[in-house]
């Protein structure tokens, strides 16, 4: 059935300083946007940029100077931290914010990936195989289920915040498409993959809860904004209920 989706933005900062990234957000926050998403790498020229800011610290630091907008990560690398590292930064941020956190969960990259130039230059683990990258995820959706649980005694003092993030599996294969609907809060796929609809078919025949989250990304632009717009309608049509627009240049401000 189609449904109305809300209309998220997402930015990079490889191309701007804080400043203009703190408009940008300020400008998202005033122009109707259900939230802000930002990118998790270490380098900006992953992302075709000269810097890369961490991500948690730049989701708390708009947290501070937005009112109204939800904040995100997609995808959350979950070889740049430990899991539970991952864990406690999502629900700082959620926590500082007092709003929806959108908490974007990825396997990682291959060691031959474009991506993984940046993980080598710091030494950071890159796993070879793709099932035990999958298995990380499984790992942080089941210990976030833990630690956040209402009845949890585990993880005394550790931080739970009051409006509980909701955990988006970012998915390139229909293992991760399977884990999504049976362990998460909702699916992330790349509009433009040209498996896009395998994978949502294969999420969507493992009956996920009813406030499951069907999410895509594709690039920036204002025309897509209108819910009449050929594309909007296509994603209408597959159960798309968020469109995350990617402003991977220079953010807007206005």
């Amino acid at each position: 059935m189609p449904v109305a989706a809300v209309i998220d933005y997402q930015l990079t900062s490889g191309h701007s300083d804080w400043p203009r990234l703190r408009d940008s957000a300020q400008w998202a926050d005033s122009s109707g946007f259900g939230a802000i998403w930002v990118v998790d790498h270490l380098a900006g020229s992953s992302m075709g940029g000269k810097q890369a800011y961490e991500a948690f610290t730049w989701l708390g630091a708009m947290a501070a100077v937005t009112d109204r907008i939800e904040l995100g990560s997609l995808v959350t690398n979950l070889w740049n931290r430990s899991i539970g590292t991952s864990i406690v930064g999502a629900a700082t941020v959620a926590e500082i914010s007092q709003r929806r956190f959108w908490f974007g969960v990825g396997a990682g990259t291959s060691p031959s990936s474009s991506f993984a130039w940046e993980q080598h230059a710091v030494n950071a683990p890159i796993e070879p195989s793709m099932e035990r990258r999958h298995d990380r995820v499984l790992e942080l959706l089941d210990l976030s289920s833990r630690m956040w649980g209402e009845t949890s005694v585990e993880f005394p003092t550790f931080m739970t915040p009051r409006h509980i993030p909701r955990r988006i599996v970012g998915v390139n294969s229909v293992r991760l498409s399977k884990i999504a609907a049976l362990k998460a809060d909702g699916i992330n796929v790349a509009w433009s993959h040209p498996r896009r609809d395998e994978f949502l078919a294969a999420c969507r025949e493992q009956s996920p809860a009813s406030d499951f989250e069907w999410t895509t990304y594709v690039p920036y632009d204002p025309a897509l904004r209108d819910e009449e717009h050929p594309t909007r309608q296509e994603m209408s049509s597959r159960g798309i209920t968020r469109v995350i627009l990617l402003e991977s240049g220079v953010p807007h401000v206005t």
